[in-house]
């Protein structure tokens, strides 16, 4: 008995020690995302504690910025693109990976993951080089190149990671049924690998919004919004960049959120099957 009770306080000590732990982890992660979403209310600017007399009026004054909406236009403009050149050379490294057998094809798997291991710096000085040697202007056009080159390995990487979950009876199927491969690879591979790819185009999405080195060496005239922050947090840390900031954390959470709600009934159908053959049975 006595050895159940100091077990059982072990155990209630162990669990309060993992909850403070947890506390402190979850602070340390998220309560700088907090203090910068308050003061972007905060009137009296960035100095100040506590917070006081909150106001609207840094947003009002983000609203009316344009150096700032012209280069969160920029962003968007190269995230999407590369979002398009990465997947577009992602997928079929991907399905190569997967699906042939070729020289050296050990090799080209690890090259695939080098652009992720390489720093920003190597990558984006890499390819000043590159556009230097051929003589093109620095423009919007060689951040599109640079970001959409070091983020194929992450379309590579979340596409073949889709590929090898994927059940290949379907494709079978269809091969037997009389389809060719392309007619198979468009109306079954492709669209069983729906939830890999919008991962993927997330994932690039995000980061080539946050992305900074790259774009440092490849930059023209046209900002994008990373280094528009930066420019100007070398003047010191202004109430619009926190409203700014906020703004881009709002909108990533609910992509977040979207991206969730779109897993879950892929997700579920899945695992129906398998439940209600155990309920017959």
């Amino acid at each position: 008995m006595e050895l159940l009770v100091s077990t059982g306080a072990h155990a209630s000590r162990k669990l309060r020690w993992l909850s403070v732990h947890s506390v402190a982890v979850y602070a340390f992660l998220y309560l700088p995302i907090v203090t910068l979403i308050v003061y972007s209310f905060n009137g009296a600017g960035v100095g100040g504690f506590p917070p006081r007399n909150l106001t609207l009026n840094w947003y009002r004054i983000l609203w009316q910025d344009d150096p700032i909406w012209v280069s969160v236009q920029n962003s968007l403009i190269v995230a999407a693109s590369a979002v398009g050149i990465a997947l577009g050379f992602g997928i079929p490294a991907a399905l190569a990976l997967d699906r042939a057998d070729f020289p050296g094809k050990a090799i080209f798997r690890r090259l695939v993951l080098l652009p992720l291991i390489l720093p920003g710096i190597i990558t984006g000085l890499s390819i000043l080089m590159l556009v230097n040697v051929a003589q093109v202007k620095l423009s919007l056009w060689t951040i599109i190149l640079g970001h959409g080159t070091a983020l194929i390995s992450v379309a590579t990487t979340e596409v073949f990671a889709g590929l090898q979950k994927l059940d290949r009876a379907q494709e079978e199927a269809s091969l037997d049924l009389g389809a060719n491969y392309w007619q198979t690879f468009w109306r079954i591979t492709l669209p069983n690998l729906k939830l890999p790819i919008i991962g993927a185009a997330l994932l690039i999405f995000t980061l080539s919004m946050d992305e900074i080195a790259v774009s440092f060496f490849l930059i023209g005239r046209d900002n994008t919004l990373p280094l528009e922050i930066w420019g100007r947090l070398r003047r010191g840390i202004t109430p619009e960049i926190n409203a700014i900031s906020t703004v881009i954390f709002v909108f990533s959470l609910v992509a977040i959120v979207l991206w969730y709600r779109m897993r879950m009934p892929a997700e579920i159908p899945a695992e129906m099957p398998a439940e209600n053959s155990v309920s017959y049975l």
